[in-house]
């Protein structure tokens, strides 16, 4: 399982988080200039609560799932526990959120464009691919899951444990 994890996290976060910035940087001749501390600042806590909620939601895919965020080793169970249970794409909310770190401390209006392409590419790819997946897989329990949790914009109150 740690393999699995391994491979999870150097293909899908790493390209989008490493591999596709250090890219557009380096064929941009981008030069790291200091911007300002707020932003720095900023940029420091969008990457701790990103690397948190990260963290959280590989550790419940693992433990509670029984699987990886990745299509090749999929969660056995279906996971409505920690900040699932306010919003159904909680992984892609902490790449957005490292993404919007990365462009603070960086200083990089280009990776908030690799931001908004992710998003976009996201927004396409959940509900025409990912979610139709889950539906076969989990069936009822997905159903009443996505009726009741949104896609994007996390619910206030959680949602319990039995919807």
């Amino acid at each position: 399982m740690l393999f699995e994890w391994i491979r999870t996290i150097i293909v899908l976060p790493g390209t989008v988080l490493v591999f596709l910035p250090a890219l557009l940087l380096y064929f941009t001749d981008y030069r790291w200039t200091f911007s300002s501390w707020p932003l720095f600042i900023a940029g420091i806590i969008f990457m701790l609560v990103g690397l948190g909620l990260a963290g959280w939601t590989m550790w419940l895919f693992a433990k509670k799932g029984l699987g990886t965020a990745a299509p090749w080793a999929p969660p056995k169970k279906l996971v409505i526990e920690g900040p699932y249970r306010h919003v159904r794409n909680p992984m892609i909310s902490s790449v957005l959120t490292l993404l919007i770190a990365e462009s603070l401390l960086l200083n990089s209006w280009s990776v908030i464009g690799i931001f908004a392409l992710f998003f976009a590419g996201n927004m396409v790819y959940f509900p025409l691919v990912e979610e139709k997946e889950l539906e076969k897989r989990f069936g009822a329990a997905y159903l009443d899951y996505k009726r009741n949790v949104p896609r994007w914009i996390p619910r206030l109150t959680p949602l319990e444990k039995n919807p």
